[in-house]
């Protein structure tokens, strides 16, 4: 057996390193690391770039003096090259990331759009249909307003707003609640509805459209970075779920 590390008087194996990982549930953040620094391995940065990000990381870590950064580097066991890579691997990933993604972000965004719109609307939930279907007739026909009804006879946390949601992304809601909002005018009010163990009545308050700006750019492209890591995290464990058990019959 080899030894890979000391911690205080703790022997650690080479054998042992993977397992520990695994019961600390550190695992995943090590494939993860190793799949991003596999795809950034070809992205370089400019002197200025490099410059830049170093003089950055030094003033997040308050190494204001060469000696500083000297004693910083000697403690954490690392080469001027190695910290060269630590701080502007950030820089790459995101040059990675407009590499990959950055010309397909429009199209992907036109797909996700109508979950990425956002609604305002005011609701009621109870238990039972004959109070909804009440309570659908009087703010219907104006005896009272959707927010007095909802402070009388709300049971869901809607109660503490008077009823009113929102701004919350399509995407997130119920896909009934979803679609008939989506179906809606402002100011639609819709008969009571059945989700789950509720029913529901609701209105349409506004209609927000989600749009395509650099905050959405920034957005849309961490969320297909994102997808993309995942798949190759879990093929990474399949593959290496395969390749144990074919030596376990060696």
């Amino acid at each position: 057996m080899t030894t890979a590390l000391q911690i205080g008087k703790r022997v650690i194996t080479a054998e042992e390193i993977i397992p520990l990982l695994t019961s600390y549930q550190m695992l995943p953040q090590l494939v993860r690391e190793s799949l991003i620094d596999q795809a950034i391995a070809d992205i370089a940065c400019t002197e200025e770039e490099t410059t830049s990000a170093c003089e950055q990381f030094y003033e997040r870590r308050q190494l204001t003096s060469e000696a500083a950064r000297q004693a910083w580097l000697q403690c954490h066991d690392l080469t001027l090259e190695q910290l060269q890579a630590l701080a502007t691997r950030d820089l790459r990933i995101e040059k990675f990331k407009q590499a990959t993604w950055g010309h397909k972000l429009q199209s992907y965004f036109l797909n996700r759009k109508e979950q990425l719109d956002k609604v305002i609307y005011s609701l009621i939930r109870t238990h039972d249909m004959g109070i909804a279907q009440e309570l659908y007739f009087r703010i219907g026909e104006g005896e009272q307003t959707f927010s007095e009804l909802t402070r009388e006879y709300a049971q869901g946390p809607e109660a503490q707003t008077d009823g009113l949601v929102g701004p919350v992304e399509l995407g997130k809601l119920h896909p009934t609640l979803a679609r008939i909002l989506s179906l809606s005018q402002p100011g639609h009010l819709w008969m009571p509805i059945h989700l789950g163990e509720w029913f529901v009545v609701v209105r349409l308050e506004k209609w927000l459209s989600a749009q395509f700006d650099e905050a959405m750019r920034c957005r849309l492209l961490n969320e297909l970075f994102e997808n993309w890591l995942q798949k190759q995290m879990q093929q990474q464990f399949v593959e290496q779920q395969s390749h144990s058990t074919s030596n376990a019959f060696l």
